[in-house]
């Protein structure tokens, strides 16, 4: 524990400008970001007495070592610098909401020739519209098949799109009326973009205008006794209504707002929005998150907003945000929202009427929210805790493993030998520490030896990271010098995150599955040592710098005993080992001739097996996308400085690599952005590899022809 007098600045040295300060621990990771309209005044609160700061804030200044502040012109810049960093250092006592599932949008992907209508999840993209989010993707759905009536806009993916172009036949939307079939030419690329176009301005709140041309259109075509035409825009009429039933109107004045709601308590809070546009409710989400720092309901609100609109623009930040309080500089954030949006934004509380109305509905949906959140979480809470315990019971530790690494190799009859590491806290999975190894030291299939190199490749990589904090004090009893200046020790080129980690198409993470700054990849090829050296003060945490309580190997007696030798070899006896053997789920433990057997209703029995199933998860898969990779591998990889353009012009000029392979320089120079030393060096290079056998049916005994540069080498 620091002594924040100690790494206090000295009286004047801090500027009273706006700003925004991090706070350090001893090992230089960010703890906490935090902006000011006055750095002096601000950061003299976080140095009086201990007594007098609240515990959170307490903790925080005595777990920092340093603080250190940039200086901005104004409260705009310091709003998005804070919102940066946080972003950025994801620092542990900075409040960070975590959505409680992934939301889904009804998406339009204008940045295509012919716009398609689908329901899309995760980060939003570059050139599509999104409406929403929605509480169920099935509510989407019905929405969009009631107005494909009216607006037949493309549904289909790019495959089913492809082949109807290809064949000449629509998909059955467009034989039923519910796709105009632009993939066979019924209309052409503008006249789908103006029904695309007409989808969004509808779905964007302005419907009247269009129901009210429909309704004219019928009129008209009754009168000039049209009546199939006249009955169908009726249905048409019909169908949108009901469409726009299935959001009812809450704010008489046609209103674009979001409404922003907060339930809390003094250890947790709940964030409730309700986007209103065209005065419906299109759409509603929530977060949930602990309180880690000392922060009130306006402090809360301006984080709500920070992670609302952080990454948006345009019509996606509303006219009017509604908040229940006002952050602490109102005119700054209604600045930054506006510059956002690129028009005036009004940023206020309701006072009166249906928006004071509607906010108390939405206060209601935040207070039921925060009520779920803690039922749910007691009840997980409960059982992690029982799980951790009987483990801890099980094994004789004296606490229970908060933080469990388990190891899993993989690979296919010896080729491809990969192993992972995944990382669970509290019982929880946190993915942004996930790591996936290649077996370097030799070739083949010998698991047990493969253990011993991944487990000794992951804790040398934490001692190394030890000495350079300073948290290791080398003894010559306890660690060998050769291991910890081993080439090895400096980071592990072939040691990956989990690609998984990063924000994506799953339901949405808490924070303990939110990708962590650690998680950095790491190159794919070999660096010198002083290039992959992690930067002294980049402040965050490094990729392998926490130890487990508990090791967990996929397998019996041998691998536990590799696992534990390779722990020997570096000096380290505080980290428990076991494994579970599949065969009867049996637990392992170092110089023990006999399992510990877990009983089969046991909740730690459950947790590790459910460890180690993630384990073997996230190897097997890692192990197959190198295989596939492996196996999509063609001879004109080889060829340096030789692009996929120009190998797919290759390819599509001969038509097959055997058609290459057998032509002549002279010929290979006639593709088109082939020279000759170009077709000299792809002569050379299929001259070299010895062509594959011949791959055949074996349902008809046929020799299946190379046709597509795929070959295996």
């Amino acid at each position: 524990m620091a002594d924040p007098s100690s790494y206090r600045p000295k009286p004047g040295q801090i500027p009273d400008s706006p700003g925004v300060y991090k706070f350090r621990d001893e090992h230089r990771r960010v703890i906490y970001v935090g902006k000011a309209k006055n750095l002096r005044q601000r950061l003299a609160n976080y140095f009086q007495d201990l007594a007098g700061l609240h515990p959170r804030t307490r903790t925080m200044v005595t777990t920092a070592a340093s603080v250190e502040w940039t200086v901005v012109s104004t409260e705009v810049e310091a709003l998005q610098l804070e919102y940066s960093w946080i972003k950025e250092y994801d620092p542990r006592f900075n409040v960070k909401y975590r959505d409680d599932k992934s939301y889904p949008y009804l998406a339009v992907t204008l940045n295509e020739e012919f716009p398609r209508v689908q329901v899309m999840r995760g980060a939003k993209k570059k050139g599509v519209r999104y409406f929403g989010p929605y509480g169920h993707a099935w509510a989407i759905r019905e929405t969009v098949d009631l107005m494909l009536r009216v607006f037949p806009v493309r549904t289909c993916s790019a495959g089913v799109f492809k082949n109807a172009a290809r064949t000449g036949r629509p998909c059955l939307l467009g034989y039923i009326g519910k796709c105009s079939a632009p993939c066979v030419g019924r209309v052409t690329p503008e006249e789908h973009r103006q029904l695309a176009d007409d989808f969004c301005d509808f779905m964007a709140g302005r419907t009247g205008t269009y129901i009210r041309r429909l309704e004219k259109d019928m009129t008209a075509a009754a009168e000039e006794m049209e009546y199939e035409r006249a009955a169908r825009l009726r249905d048409d009429v019909e169908a949108l209504r009901r469409a726009m039933e299935k959001s009812a109107v809450v704010l008489a004045d046609a209103t674009d707002a979001d409404l922003i709601a907060v339930a809390e308590d003094e250890l947790e809070a709940a964030v409730q929005i309700f986007h209103v546009r065209g005065g419906r409710v299109r759409g509603q989400r929530g977060w949930v998150t602990d309180k880690v720092e000392n922060v009130d309901t306006s402090g809360l609100v301006e984080h709500a907003l920070q992670q609302l609109y952080g990454e948006e623009a345009g019509d996606s930040v509303p006219k009017e945000v509604l908040v229940p309080a006002l952050p602490e500089h109102p005119d700054a954030v209604s600045q930054w929202l506006a510059d956002r949006r690129g028009s005036q934004v009004s940023l206020r509380i309701p006072q009166r009427g249906d928006k004071k109305d509607l906010m108390v509905t939405v206060q209601r949906n935040a207070q039921q929210a925060l009520g779920l959140h803690k039922t749910k979480r007691a009840s997980d809470l409960t059982t992690r805790s029982r799980a951790l315990e009987e483990i801890a019971e099980a094994l004789g530790l004296d606490t229970a493993p908060l933080r469990i690494e388990c190891f899993d190799i993989s690979h296919l009859q010896g080729d491809d030998v990969v192993a992972s590491m995944v990382v669970f806290e509290d019982g929880l999975a946190r993915k942004g520490e996930y790591r996936r190894f290649q077996i370097k030291s030799f070739e083949g299939q010998d698991d047990v030896r493969s253990m011993h190199e991944v487990i000794g490749r992951r804790f040398r990589r934490y001692l190394h990271e030890k000495e350079r904090t300073g948290e290791w004090e080398e003894t010559p009893a306890t660690h060998d010098p050769s291991a910890t200046h081993d080439p090895s020790a400096a980071p592990d080129p072939s040691a990956t995150p989990d690609p998984s980690a990063a924000p994506d198409l799953s339901p949405a993470p808490d924070s303990s599955a939110t990708a962590n700054p650690a998680a950095v990849s790491a190159p794919t090829d070999p660096v010198p040592d002083s290039a992959a050296e992690p930067r002294e003060d980049d402040g965050r945490p490094k990729r392998f710098a926490y130890p487990p309580q508990l090791l967990v190997v996929d397998g019996g007696q041998p691998q536990v005993a590799a696992a534990k030798r390779a722990l020997d070899e570096l000096g380290i006896d505080d980290i428990a080992i076991c494994g579970l053997a599949k065969r009867l789920e049996e637990v392992w433990l170092p110089d023990d001739d006999d399992p510990v057997v877990l009983p089969r209703s046991s909740e730690g029995l459950y947790l590790l097996q459910r460890i180690r199933d993630e384990a073997h998860r996230f190897a097997i898969t890692y192990q197959r996308a190198k295989r596939a990779k492996r196996i999509r591998s063609s001879p004109l990889d080889a060829v340096s400085g030789l692009g996929e353009t120009r190998k797919q012009a290759l390819i599509k000029h001969f038509g097959s690599v055997k058609k290459l392979r057998q032509a002549t320089i002279d010929e290979i120079c006639e593709v088109p952005g082939i020279g000759r030393r170009t077709a000299e060096s792809v002569a050379v290079a299929l001259a070299s590899t010895t062509p594959a056998m011949p791959a055949v049916n074996t349902a008809t005994g046929e020799i299946i022809e190379e046709d597509d540069g795929g070959s295996t080498t």
